[in-house]
């Protein structure tokens, strides 16, 4: 499969996943002097306004597609995504909730428009140094044979002030480059923000400017403390199925609640963080993320979790989460082991049903309260009050219990106090 611009298609048609930003910009004049023919694709994955995605359009216009096409994959996120990342409960990494996933529904978006036009060039502006472009490319193996055009890996081999070539080639075309992409590249979709460059890339403290979901601090730095108040999430088989008592449904959809909750948590200055990894193709990456309504819903549902499954599931769980989040992250979205785990995520949920009440306060998320049929309680025991055994059971219970570890501590004593009279 070719990855260049070499034209080995029946036409000169390419289809280029389009966000607006200073990249896929890029993109659009530079193919066109290429010679290609360019439909510009923005997949709406929740994270833009009506006027955003108009302004989006215009710029694909603007800068020569002939042709923009608009599709909305949010729900589809929703219970691809955003499901089986909260039957998890983990972040990869123990830091970063996935909020680059929505890239493998993208391509997938992008691909139908290149099977309806009958050609199979597909373009992305993803960078020879980060994670999107093994998740894009791979995700293209896996879903067909397309020819995969990268503007911007192609110029890397020219320059290594990527955005300043970029934005001069855009302002030679006689086209505007606006501050703020200047300045960030920012990717908002259903999960949350992510914010890299500037200050950030250089390890240095995010500026004031890089806050999008979250509260901004004032020029002294503080934040705005806001009431403490009370959030309220159902969960039905480790599905969120209510919010403050409003059930979801077509109306109510999991779109809608990740939105308004996106607002209402990131009021309070939750969810942002500072995540430094290490990426797949081995070098460390830095970024600033918002995701207040994932934090929200994730904490509710491992309260619940904590509550309602057995010992032994809460361990093993955590060893096939941490998995499926590992694949997803470094590219495998399509790999059969993927869907296996997620198989005993869905699995494990079949007792997670209850009620989790959240208080919410300046910068603190707490699970205050938990509601459950299946909370797994001795109704006759209660955590280091009372209890159904006599405390003889209980002595004999921890004398067996710890046997082997005090007959090889005993044994270390043996052998010390031989030692010390040798000697």
């Amino acid at each position: 499969m070719n990855t260049t611009t070499s034209q080995s298609s029946t036409n000169n048609q390419v289809v280029l996943a389009f966000s607006g930003g200073l990249d896929t910009s890029f993109c659009v004049p530079y193919l066109m002097d290429k010679g290609y023919e360019v439909t510009t694709v923005f997949v709406d994955s929740g994270g833009v306004s009506d006027e955003e995605k108009q302004q989006i359009k215009q710029r694909a216009i603007e800068l020569g597609a002939v042709e923009h096409k608009e599709v909305n994959i949010a729900e589809a996120l929703w219970e691809r995504v955003i499901t089986p990342l909260i039957w998890s409960g983990h972040w990869y990494q123990n830091q970063y909730p996935l909020l680059c996933s929505d890239r493998y529904l993208i391509v997938e978006a992008c691909l139908k428009f290149c099977d309806e036009a009958g050609h199979k060039n597909f373009a992305h502006g993803c960078t020879g140094m980060g994670n999107d472009q093994v998740r894009f490319d791979l995700a293209v193996h896996c879903l067909g044979d397309y020819d995969i055009i990268s503007p911007i890996r192609e110029i890397q081999q020219e320059t290594s002030e990527v955005r300043e070539y970029e934005k001069q080639y855009l302002l030679d075309k006689g086209f505007s480059v606006s501050d703020k992409v200047s300045s960030y590249s920012i990717n908002e979709n259903l999960l949350g923000t992510t914010i890299s460059g500037s200050e950030i890339d250089l390890w240095l403290q995010p500026d004031a400017a890089s806050f999008v979901l979250t509260q901004v601090p004032d020029s002294s730095g503080q934040l705005t403390c806001k009431a403490a108040s009370l959030l309220k999430l159902e969960f039905h088989q480790g599905n969120l199925s209510a919010v403050n008592g409003q059930q979801l449904n077509d109306d109510y959809s999991g779109k809608t609640v990740m939105q308004e909750l996106n607002q209402l948590v990131g009021s309070y200055s939750i969810g942002r963080n500072i995540y430094t990894g290490d990426t797949t193709i081995g070098i460390k990456g830095r970024i600033v993320f918002e995701a207040p309504a994932l934090e929200a819903i994730n904490v509710a549902h491992t309260a619940l979790e904590q509550a309602v499954l057995s010992k032994a599931q809460n361990r093993f769980k955590s060893t096939v989460a941490e998995k499926w989040t590992e694949l997803v992250y470094e590219g495998f979205f399509y790999e059969p082991l993927k869907d296996d785990l997620e198989a005993f995520l869905q699995s494990s949920q079949k007792q997670v049903s209850g009620t989790v009440t959240l208080e919410l306060s300046q910068g603190k998320l707490y699970a205050v309260a938990v509601e459950s049929e299946n909370i797994l309680r001795d109704k006759q025991s209660v955590y280091a009050q009372t209890a159904s055994w006599s405390i003889e059971e209980a002595l004999g219970f921890i004398k067996l219990f710890g046997k082997s570890s005090i007959l090889a501590a005993n044994q270390r004593l043996d052998d010390e106090t031989s030692s010390n009279k040798g000697a």
